[in-house]
């Protein structure tokens, strides 16, 4: 069962940015086909991680837990059989993954009062679940298309998706990877104008008005020393008014 924090305490987003980070080094570093196997299971777990961190009423956290583990393990079976069709499903069920976990995440931010380290990391995620969901969009419209997706026959796997969906994103344009067919064109200018909102409004306001926790002044803390002026005005603990009233 998938537990939620209180809708008036902050998610922690440190292990989803830990999580996202390791599953793009590990499809940018291993073999396409292990990278595709296994993405699928670690992008059902950023979701999960995600939702953990969302507060949403009873019974949406179950009910969208199972979900996403049933839905992970059929679009897993049907990309064993290696048919371009059962690759598409698993592609855009990868996307459909990544797009709920970045609006949770953004709308968990977005609802904090004030912004704190796990703010920033929260954003960060987000900016990260963004690039890998346009890398399996690219990849679903490969399998789905008739014709290669890069031009000048480039190849085209996960590592590749991944690089041409990040430089996109951060509007880099090497220009060593560019999409062949208009539809291919269209969603990378997507992903660039989503690219520049992000920065431009979340992750720039956020990181502006940021500020670590207030550390308590010496001045504000209490007083150890005996009363000076009791609730009636008399003198306490004064040894001048003690002389006086005994004169």
């Amino acid at each position: 069962m998938v537990r939620t924090p209180p809708a008036d305490r902050g998610g922690r987003y440190g292990l989803l940015l830990l999580v996202l980070v390791g599953t793009y080094l590990l499809a940018a570093f291993s073999g396409a086909k292990l990278a595709t196997e296994v993405q699928v299971v670690l992008f059902a777990f950023v979701l999960l991680i995600a939702l953990r961190n969302s507060p949403l009423p009873a019974p949406w956290p179950l009910v969208i837990g199972v979900a996403t583990l049933v839905g992970t393990a059929v679009t897993f079976y049907t990309s064993l059989s290696g048919a371009r069709e059962g690759k598409a499903a698993e592609d855009l069920w990868k996307a459909l993954l990544l797009l709920l976990s970045a609006v949770m995440v953004v709308r968990r931010v977005l609802a904090k009062r004030t912004v704190t380290a796990q703010s920033i990391y929260g954003a960060l995620s987000a900016y990260l679940i963004t690039g890998l969901m346009f890398a399996s969009v690219f990849a679903a419209v490969d399998q789905l298309g008739t014709s290669d997706f890069f031009a000048d026959n480039q190849p085209a796997n996960t590592q590749t998706y991944q690089y041409f969906s990040f430089t996109t994103l951060t509007t880099l344009g090497y220009g060593d990877f560019t999409a062949a067919e208009s539809g291919g064109r269209s969603i990378a200018v997507l992903e660039a104008l989503t690219g520049q909102v992000f920065l431009a409004t979340l992750v720039a306001r956020l990181v502006a008005a940021y500020r670590a926790p207030d550390r308590p002044d010496p001045a504000d803390r209490p007083q150890r020393s005996g009363r000076s002026e009791g609730e009636d005005g008399d003198l306490a603990d004064d040894p001048a008014g003690d002389d006086e009233r005994r004169e």
